[in-house]
């Protein structure tokens, strides 16, 4: 594995800042790692080679604001194949989209390239995001490194994956109702849920929606911080965008913010849990006591939050892609048609009483936020499982109906408008990733990366990726 692969994005952009490497150098670096690797994971299918020379090629000959919060000074980064960059084939995981050239780039992505990245790939995804796997008719499956035959988790399963095996540093997902945190968990990487309008977002048909966001992915909580600074600030063109916050989130990590009251819950007393799971993740909280924080079992009252985000979700499906489905929806999958079907048949009442529900969970949560600094749990219900399975249907004895369900321990989450990351906290036997979630209060994303930061030291497992591809034992 060359050298500069194994560097962090942290140390990478410092020798890029003090000219010890120079950008194309990183961008050959990532280019022979993905032919080393990619046949076995196919984690980044589109690559942006040329553009992505002639952007080092500029970034070398002009002089930028190097002061710029974030700035990466020429680090090549992944870009989730669900946002447009210019020029550059961008399918959404669908064949609807399979010949689609953008004409110009997403918000996030240009705020990125003005912040000194270098697009050099997209990173696979299911089909719009729909799912927890990572799989689609124009690319295939994503495989996870730890274990080939598993999934890498979804649907930012590509970036995760490409990250642990050392083809990127940095890269981007997003999150409607875990996309950003299972794929995390399941490639034993870090990836963060921001609250909704840390990241701008767009140009998009529905610019006031919550329940999606963008975020950073990485391979360390550092990392993941100096990512989300060069992604955080405001957009005039996106109404809930924020501005960045005073101290950089770097900061927060260097001078983390000891969590003083953690609540941790094994099942959010909504799911079930894989014993070996709620077993690993329970271990592990062990973590937050030896750093000092008094842990205790609680959460809030999330009962009938699984069916308020099955509205929403469909709700938001239905106003993004009903008019898709209804002109091309013999090239789009069945749980997407599923969705906005869902979203066709259910009455604007149930709506309206899903978002008062969903308010109700927000007021509870805040309530929740008087009392403890932190919420903890399990990312995902099971370990990786079966690259060949399209979604969970049993654990431990329950069923579940439809390919969303099992997702309930983010998704009922994603109702707060908290951020929340998660990042790796142990394997089980067979020797598969398990990541715990951390939720801060709304807004407070230097709360959480700095307690993240800490529960990363204390666990040891913020340094054990880049990692080869392993095939099954």
């Amino acid at each position: 594995m060359n050298e500069l692969i194994k560097m962090t994005a942290e140390q990478a952009v410092e020798a890029l800042k003090t000219k010890q490497v120079k950008p194309e150098e990183l961008i050959n670096a990532a280019i022979d790692r993905i032919r080393e690797t990619d046949s076995s994971i196919n984690a980044l299918p589109t690559l942006a080679e040329e553009r992505a020379r002639q952007h080092a090629a500029l970034l070398e000959r002009t002089s930028s604001d190097n002061s710029k919060r974030g700035y990466l000074h020429g680090l090549p980064i992944a870009v989730k194949d669900l946002k447009d960059v210019l020029g550059v084939r961008t399918t959404k995981g669908s064949r609807a989209f399979e010949n689609n050239i953008p004409e110009r780039s997403a918000f996030m992505v240009e705020n990125l390239e003005d912040k000194g990245a270098i697009v050099l790939a997209k990173s696979n995804t299911p089909e719009f995001g729909a799912g927890a796997t990572t799989f689609n008719d124009v690319f295939g499956r994503t495989h996870n490194p730890w274990n080939i035959a598993m999934t890498c988790g979804g649907s930012s399963g590509g970036t995760a994956a490409a990250l642990a095996a050392g083809q990127i540093w940095l890269g981007t997902g997003s999150d409607l109702g875990g996309s950003l945190r299972i794929p995390a968990s399941f490639c034993s990487v870090v990836g963060i849920r921001p609250s909704p309008g840390r990241i701008a977002a767009g140009p998009k048909d529905n610019p006031f929606a919550t329940l999606s966001v963008d975020g950073p992915m990485a391979r360390n909580v550092a990392d993941l911080a100096l990512a989300l600074d060069a992604m955080a600030g405001v957009n005039s063109s996106d109404p809930l965008s924020l501005p960045a916050p005073e101290i950089p989130y770097a900061n927060s990590v260097k001078s983390p913010i000891l969590p003083r009251k953690v609540g941790y819950s094994p099942d959010l007393g909504i799911s079930t849990v894989h014993s070996e799971v709620r077993r690993i993740a329970e271990t592990s909280i062990a973590h937050f006591e030896q750093i000092g924080s008094h842990v205790q079992e609680a959460a809030m009252d999330l009962s009938g939050a699984k069916d308020v985000f099955h509205v929403l979700r469909a709700h938001q499906y239905l106003g993004s892609l009903g008019e898709l489905v209804k002109e091309s929806g013999d090239l789009i999958k069945p749980e997407v048609i599923w969705n906005v079907d869902q979203g066709r048949d259910q009455t604007v009442e149930r709506v309206a009483s899903a978002e008062r529900a969903r308010a109700d969970i927000f007021y509870k949560t805040a309530s929740f936020f008087d009392e403890y600094d932190l919420l903890v749990t399990p990312t995902v219900i099971v370990p990786p499982f079966s690259v060949e399975l399209r979604y969970v249907t049993d654990v431990e004895g329950v069923h579940f109906d439809d390919y969303i369900s099992w997702l309930v321990m983010c998704s009922s989450l994603s109702l707060t408008a908290c951020p929340i990351i998660s990042l790796p906290c142990g394997f089980t036997e067979e020797g598969l990733p398990v990541g715990v979630q951390i939720m801060a209060p709304r807004g407070r994303e230097d709360l959480l990366l700095g307690a993240a930061s800490l529960f990363e030291q204390s666990t040891g497992l913020g340094d054990i990726v880049p990692i080869d591809p392993r095939s099954p034992k």
